[in-house]
């Protein structure tokens, strides 16, 4: 059910939705690991029953997609941004509400749960590469109440735990209630294996949604080499704009009249870490789109942000203001340009 407030809370430009934690980052030697592949996949490979020395960890507090997404907007220039979200009534939750406000974030809807931890999540750094061991903690997801003068302009709602399809009928509820509110998606896995016809509320109020090829088939059922079959079946659902992000291959946009693609913006060197490219890229897009950037100018920053994250550890630290997007983008290679497909 919704959570009962008091808050007064100021109307937002964006309010992110979705788990929060920490990760702590554990360099790996390069030689103390590696990478194999087998029939059931690609796997990182540590000696088995022994020690292993790694070279560093860093922790970094208040992380996950809607956090990330929260942070980069807030970060943007000229727009607020806040967060609903869960943390424990422990250490860990007072270190990711502070380094949360400390990004600008408004975390008045961030519920503490007195008697539940905080989720903290390990990364096995080996490489340029990622390997997460997580674990969401059962919180009582609570969606707030809103006084009328609250509501937010922009939702973004984002990665969540298993278990709660109930929350997300209470969202697409409010949403079908306030539809002057719009809504960013970026499905996260358990959103996905839900499939669109649990989230049809969600589905249909969507402005923007952003997702991997990957995620687009998944979704879809479709043909992963027939991308105008796969904006199709997407546009049906509900979405009014679709970004479909393909790796290098780089990105494409489709928004019902026009279908425009974008390639990477080109690394300076090789990526050192590459967490948080994905979300840098789609809260970047939203952020532009709500600053009121077209699609076209919107597109052309997000993966350029992508590009900054990945020269760093972690989804936050190598983000980029509006200010400092431009600047890259006026030094862009010729070949970086918005094309038809």
């Amino acid at each position: 059910m919704p959570e009962d407030t008091n808050t007064n809370m100021k109307s937002l430009d964006a309010l992110a939705i979705g788990d929060v934690m920490i990760d702590a980052f554990i360099r790996l030697f390069d030689e103390k690991a590696q990478a194999v592949t087998n029939d059931r996949g690609k796997w990182l490979a540590i000696p088995f029953g022994q020690k292993v020395p790694f070279d560093f960890v860093k922790v970094i507090n208040g992380v996950g997609n809607a956090s990330n997404a929260a942070v980069n907007i807030a970060k943007f220039g000229g727009l607020s941004s806040g967060l609903v979200a869960n943390v424990g009534g422990d250490q860990y939750g007072r270190d990711i509400l502070s380094s949360l406000e400390k990004n600008k974030v408004d975390c008045r809807f961030v519920h503490i749960n007195p008697d539940k931890i905080s989720n903290y999540h390990y990364v096995l750094w080996y490489k340029d590469e990622r390997t997460i061991l997580i674990k969401h903690e059962a919180y009582n997801y609570q969606w707030p109440n809103f006084r009328t003068n609250d509501l937010p302009k922009w939702v973004y709602f984002t990665s969540i735990a298993q278990n709660t399809q109930e929350y997300h009928d209470h969202i697409g509820d409010w949403l079908e209630q306030n539809p002057q509110i719009k809504m960013a998606f970026q499905p996260g896995t358990f959103q996905l294996e839900l499939g669109v016809e649990k989230l049809s509320k969600i589905y249909k109020h969507t402005e923007i949604l952003v997702l991997n090829r990957e995620e687009a088939v998944e979704l879809t059922k479709g043909n992963y080499d027939d991308l105008h079959s796969l904006l199709n079946t997407i546009h049906s659902f509900g979405p009014k704009t679709v970004v479909i992000t393909d790796g290098p291959a780089g990105a494409y946009a489709s928004d019902g009249t026009k279908r425009i693609k974008i390639p990477i913006y080109p690394d300076p060197k090789p990526p050192y870490e590459r967490t948080g490219a994905g979300d840098a890229f789609a809260s970047t897009l939203v952020a532009a789109i709500i600053k009121g950037y077209n699609l076209e100018a919107a597109l052309q920053l997000a993966p350029i942000n992508s590009m900054n994250v990945v020269q760093y550890v972690g989804a936050q630290e190598g983000l980029l203001s509006e200010v400092e997007l431009t600047e890259l983008l006026k030094k862009a290679p010729p070949e970086y340009k918005i094309e038809n497909f």
